[in-house]
């Protein structure tokens, strides 16, 4: 698909697999990079919420970056979950990062600190000035605590060039609008949540970083064609089949769904770390035939790697 983003426009921020024993399997990490390449992603969101970043460690991190990176190529962008809630912390590991051969940065609003709208530019700041990487900001005030105002985020991509762009999922359509009218012409704007693209894409967003683009990736890539195309009916029901999907991925705590789901389809991603849970049966029942239009697609997939 077309990318208005450097980055790209349809972006998965890609589950971590893990062996049985819940430790870091980076075989099944490359081999699902290259299957959601391969599907129509422009690129990777590596270590975020998806990849359950609070439970690795640094090191588990990096060799993260550097085995999705190996394993796409210049196919697409790996973007580098390297925030944290301590400025220090989050700067190593960005100039870390950097060295893995990463396309850009992913870098949350600090959770659990709660910081000031000051804090919040003091804490990007010293990211911005650790790389020469592009980063992305990640606003999700319901897993930090914590909203980062457009004004901040404005004043931000003014002090710091290498400011691309924010992954917004305040869920909030008044922010949305205020950022997207008022926003200089460099930065970009990905929504973070998935049943907010076609809403997003309205309003002028840039592209979107999916949880469901595991699975749909094809379809999100059709819905994005068709709205640019002028086509808003065909994109409107696109997005309408596909919003039980969003339903039941986002029933318990992402990524339990997510990681169930793809564990279905046959790729061995393993259990979520703890402190998260298993996938509640009621709801694995009512997911399953949701799945039946992704499974032979994977297997197809799955088919072809063999040979």
């Amino acid at each position: 698909m077309t990318t208005a983003p450097e980055l790209g426009t349809l972006l998965t921020a890609m589950l971590t697999p893990m062996h049985k024993d819940e430790s870091l399997d980076l075989e099944e990490a490359k081999r699902l990079a290259t299957y959601l390449i391969d599907q129509g992603n422009d690129g990777l969101v590596v270590s975020g919420t998806t990849g359950e970043s609070p439970t690795l460690s640094d090191d588990e991190k990096l060799a993260l970056f550097t085995a999705t990176k190996e394993a796409i190529g210049s196919g697409g962008t790996v973007i580098a979950g390297t925030g944290s809630n301590s400025t220090h912390r989050s700067v190593g590991l960005t100039k870390r990062a950097e060295a893995c051969g990463v396309d850009g940065i992913l870098a949350v609003v600090p959770y659990y600190n709660k910081p000031t709208q000051d804090g919040m530019l003091r804490h990007f700041g010293a990211i911005a000035e650790a790389t020469h990487l592009p980063i992305v900001i990640y606003n999700i005030p319901s897993r930090t605590g914590a909203n980062m105002l457009p004004q901040t985020l404005f004043e931000l991509a003014r002090r710091y060039p290498n400011i691309a762009g924010v992954k917004e999922s305040s869920g909030d359509i008044a922010q949305f609008t205020t950022i997207l009218r008022d926003r200089p012409p460099s930065l970009k704007f990905w929504v973070g949540d998935d049943y907010m693209f076609l809403p997003s894409l309205a309003l002028g967003g840039d592209g979107l970083i999916s949880v469901a683009a595991h699975l749909c990736a094809r379809e999100l890539a059709d819905m994005h064609a068709a709205y640019a195309s002028g086509d808003v009916k065909r994109a409107a029901e696109i997005n309408l089949s596909l919003t039980p999907l969003y339903a039941a991925l986002f029933a318990t705590t992402s990524p339990i769904p997510i990681k169930w789901a793809m564990e279905e389809l046959g790729f061995a991603v393993g259990p979520v770390r703890s402190p998260l849970g298993e996938m509640p049966g009621d709801l694995a029942l009512k997911t399953l035939s949701l799945l039946a239009p992704y499974r032979e697609r994977a297997r197809r997939a799955q088919a072809v790697s063999a040979r």
